[in-house]
């Protein structure tokens, strides 16, 4: 069970209307300051007595919603933003849970962002502190209540308060402790010093903030201790945004030989990692320690203290901070995702090869019936072995990527295609090389996959010191040599299967769980059909989607429809914005007898539909991608209509959706419709 932060919350906070609460901030003492209602849904109620609003089944019904919008608020430095809430619900067991979200508005974004939502019912207050990434766009914050099963059902907004920094600093100056926690144990736990505090039979210091006895920090006192290896944790909020840099804090020991202080990080799924100890013995001072943080993904920091005996002295922190740049004791030079990335467009970027054998050859293959294009844009470069079918025994091509430092998780993840081989197994393989030791460890190879995919591959590895990835296609004898093809190459921090990652950005969808918000009025044979895997009529449709490979996409089954026959899947009703938008997508268009496929913009109270871009016949065998620069200051829709040809060899599909703020990087290059591979020798690394 956990002692919360937030016991002393109610009677702290109380206190706040009559303080100057920054931007976006709200104690609802006597009002909603700068938050509104929306006419659209159910009001939030402001308590009589003031101190919070609410909602609840004495005047809503089930599933119905109150959504509060606040006004235009500005995060130019990162910004933390929590919130005091609480959900009640009947104590009879019930299915439909009343839920809390929290939603970010950008002013030149169609869709609202999710940044938290939460549905655990609860006795007291809660705090929920989240992230916001500093940004030059103004935005507005969207909190929505939708109220479950019960009669006793409610949701309350106790505070709402939106300050400069991150959400896992902290001074312990305010009672809420910026939502700290202490995880409790009977015997020892993480205490609140400082001030008029004097329970501790040990000679506590003064806080470090304030170097003085009115200031506060946290402690625990091993004069409680009753048994061996006792432990505390103080575990801080959540992240909610990637970061990554320098963690600091001040610590102070009285120590024996009774203690140990370190600091984890643990994710989502429970897994701790340790990433800092003290080394050696406290002294009367505060002491700085500085450790470099990553949080890719959801993730908390817990200061753990660990005690032999009663004798163990105690151990104080104050004065949390985060950096988003390198620690000063940091000799090593920072990872990079971007320069351990290549797509191959332009170059082999930081990746290499070794002189030896044919290895690698940049090319590029232009729309056509018979090769597939690159992963990318279906139009652009990528990497292939074995190019001019050499007559010699076998070939190994191997491909370096730029040294990684150790002692770090990554995630790599890339696409491959495989062409001719009868025995797939080790055409393509994945080595880990240490540089210092001159070892290769194998943590990849392909086995069976369908030829003629881009397939993806995703590798989790870890290692204590620098290395490189090295990509080798081999080819074992020349009776069975085929092609291997390279594209899209990421290396990220962090974990590839995490099971429950930030959430997904709006406007982006890949269909492997649904629709999204993509809709139809009728559904029968001839409508879009979600699908993965190839369609049922030969020479004709995608052999997989674009995402993975194995995934979903949404298509037309021509068979089940008449020349002429329309399907049309269209978006919910999107918000007008000023500015640009880009929508792009990939598209699939192969067969003799392939017609149409429009995307079209529709605007609300207006029955005309303006057609923003149109393909008819047979592309390529490839899935090629579009992208659509509008306009719309209107409420509107985006409808893709696929149009049935002239024979059953006309399935049409559509995959990896996505929708952005400002005017697409780049134009569609529609002049190349050519057919074979082109290989440019002058672009070709060696």
């Amino acid at each position: 069970m956990l002692l919360r932060g937030v016991l002393l919350v109610l009677q702290a906070l109380q206190l706040a209307g009559a303080l100057n609460l920054p931007a976006g901030s709200c104690a609802f003492e006597e009002n909603t300051c700068s938050f509104d209602s929306e006419s659209a849904f159910l009001p939030w109620i402001l308590n009589e007595e003031g101190h919070y609003i609410y909602v609840d089944t004495s005047f809503a019904k089930q599933g119905e919603k109150a959504v509060l919008l606040s006004s235009d608020l500005q995060a130019e430095e990162w910004s933390c933003l929590r919130l005091v809430y609480q959900i009640t619900t009947s104590s009879e067991p019930i299915s439909d849970l009343s839920r809390l979200s929290l939603y970010v508005r950008f002013e030149d974004e169609s869709f609202d962002r999710l940044l938290w939502s939460a549905n655990k019912a609860s006795d007291s207050w809660l705090i929920a502190s989240l992230d916001l990434q500093n940004s030059t766009k103004k935005f507005k914050i969207l909190i929505e209540g939708v109220l479950g099963q019960g009669n006793t059902a409610s949701i309350a907004l106790f505070e709402i308060k939106m300050t400069t920094g991150y959400c896992i600093e902290c001074d312990f100056e305010e009672n809420h402790l910026c939502g700290f926690v202490n995880r409790w144990n009977p015997n020892v736990n993480w205490f609140v010093g400082g001030g008029s505090i004097r329970s501790s039979p040990s000679n506590l210091p003064q806080d470090h903030t304030f170097k003085s006895e009115l200031g506060h920090y946290m402690y625990v006192d091993s004069v409680y201790v009753k048994h061996f290896q006792e432990v505390a944790q103080l575990i801080s909020p959540m992240t909610t945004a990637p970061m990554s840099g320098c963690l600091s804090f001040y610590y102070q020991l009285q120590q024996g030989n009774d203690n140990a202080f370190y600091v984890y990080t643990r994710d989502m799924t429970g897994l701790y990692e340790e990433i800092w100890k003290t080394s050696s013995l406290g002294n009367a001072a505060w002491n700085l320690a500085e450790v470099e943080f990553s949080a890719p993904y959801p993730m908390e920091v817990i200061f753990e203290v660990a005690f032999n005996g009663p004798k163990g002295g105690y151990v104080a922190l104050d004065d949390i901070s985060f950096s988003p740049v390198r620690c000063q004791n940091q000799t090593e030079l920072p990872f990079s995702a971007v320069e351990a990335s290549c797509n191959f467009e332009e170059n082999l970027c930081n990746f290499y090869q070794d002189k030896e054998g044919p290895g690698w050859s940049r090319v590029k293959v232009k729309p056509n019936m018979y090769r597939v294009g690159d992963h990318t844009t279906g139009l652009g470069s990528y990497l292939l072995t074995n190019t001019k079918y050499t007559s010699q025994p076998g070939y190994i091509g191997r491909l370096y990527s730029p040294s990684l430092p150790g002692n770090l998780q990554y995630c790599l993840r890339f696409y491959y295609a495989i062409y001719g081989f009868s025995k797939m197994s080790d055409t393509l393989a994945v080595y880990i090389f240490e540089e210092n030791h001159v070892v290769q460890e194998k943590i990849w190879s392909v086995l069976e996959s369908p030829r003629g995919v881009w397939m993806q591959a995703e590798i989790t590895f870890k290692k204590p010191m620098p290395t490189k990835v090295v990509f080798m296609g081999l080819c074992k004898t020349f009776w069975d040599c085929g092609l291997v093809a390279l594209d899209d190459i990421t290396i990220q921090l962090g974990n590839c299967w995490f099971p429950e990652r930030l959430p997904p950005a709006p406007g982006e969808c890949t269909f492997e769980q649904d629709e999204c918000v993509f809709t139809q009025e009728r559904r029968n044979r001839s409508s879009w059909h979600r699908r993965r895997g190839e369609t049922p009529t030969s020479y004709t449709g995608p052999k997989g989607d674009h995402t993975t490979g194995v995934g979903y996409y949404m298509y037309i089954e021509a068979s089940n429809m008449v020349y002429g026959q329309k399907a049309r899947l269209q978006s919910q009703p999107l918000r007008g914005v000023t500015g640009k938008h880009c929508l792009t997508f990939f598209y699939h268009m192969y067969g003799a007898g392939t017609g149409l496929l429009s995307v079209y913009l529709k605007k609300e109270d207006n029955s005309e539909e303006s057609l923003l871009w149109r393909r008819s016949g047979e592309q390529s065998i490839s899935w090629l991608r579009a992208l659509i620069e509008y306009s719309c200051e209107r409420q509107h829709q985006i409808i893709f209509e696929a149009i049935r040809g002239v024979s059953i060899r006309s399935d049409i599909a559509i995959d990896d959706v996505k929708f952005q703020a400002g005017p697409c990087a780049e134009l569609e290059d529609t002049t190349q419709q050519s057919s074979g591979y082109s290989e440019d020798l002058n672009e070709i690394e060696y």
